[in-house]
């Protein structure tokens, strides 16, 4: 094969070399920062497991037909004592008439809930004598926040964007699942009994 043979047969390489370029220059594919990952593919708090403080897969099926308060809590934190005191007195007024807490340890604020699920259990059990159910430490915010914490701001956006913004947020949930309010850390518990009862009826 001469030089201008050569030439004749590198000319369609080049060609199709300069199409793909333009293509991906005009179309190019999400980078990974343009993929959203905070939003959680479900039709249902019911579609979501979670584990609990022992490892356990929980699916919150299990809770249907109950009003539910969803808190992510910590252990070391200025709110701690009034909350777990708060949800406890809550919890065992309101139990027999289906209502249940469900607890998810988080280290994203201040790191005031640095231990380990082993450590957590034994601090919520013997020191803050926790009556509901506590789950596995989990993230709430982030690429890597809980399924449901993803569909639970979802459900219900916050002030100043969606994300959680301290320890002891609160969800509350009605009989047929539906995320009907959301409340700040600020917000004890005792302050959204009415909002319980009624869900109650």
């Amino acid at each position: 094969m001469n030089r201008f043979q050569r030439r004749v047969c590198l000319y369609p390489t080049l060609l199709l070399g300069f199409s793909l370029v333009l293509f991906f220059y005009r179309n190019p594919p999400p980078s990974i920062q343009d993929v959203d990952h905070s939003k959680v593919n479900v039709k249902s708090i019911y579609d979501i497991t979670v584990k609990d403080i022992h490892g356990d897969d929980v699916n919150l099926r299990t809770y249907n037909g109950k009003v539910l308060l969803i808190v992510n809590v910590a252990s070391k934190c200025g709110f701690t004592d009034l909350n777990y005191k708060e949800m406890n007195i809550l919890y065992e007024k309101y139990r027999s008439q289906g209502f249940e807490i469900l607890a998810f340890p988080c280290n994203q604020f201040g790191e005031q809930e640095p231990g380990s699920n082993f450590e957590i259990n034994e601090t919520v059990c013997k020191v803050l004598k926790a009556k509901f159910p506590i789950f596995e430490k989990i993230n709430v915010n982030g690429e890597d926040a809980s399924p449901l914490y993803k569909y639970l701001k979802e459900q219900k956006g916050g002030v100043l964007g969606d994300s959680i913004k301290w320890n002891f947020a609160k969800f509350l949930v009605d009989k047929n699942g539906h995320v009907t309010q959301r409340y700040a850390s600020t917000t004890s518990p005792l302050q959204i009994e009415d909002e319980i009862k009624l869900l109650l009826g």
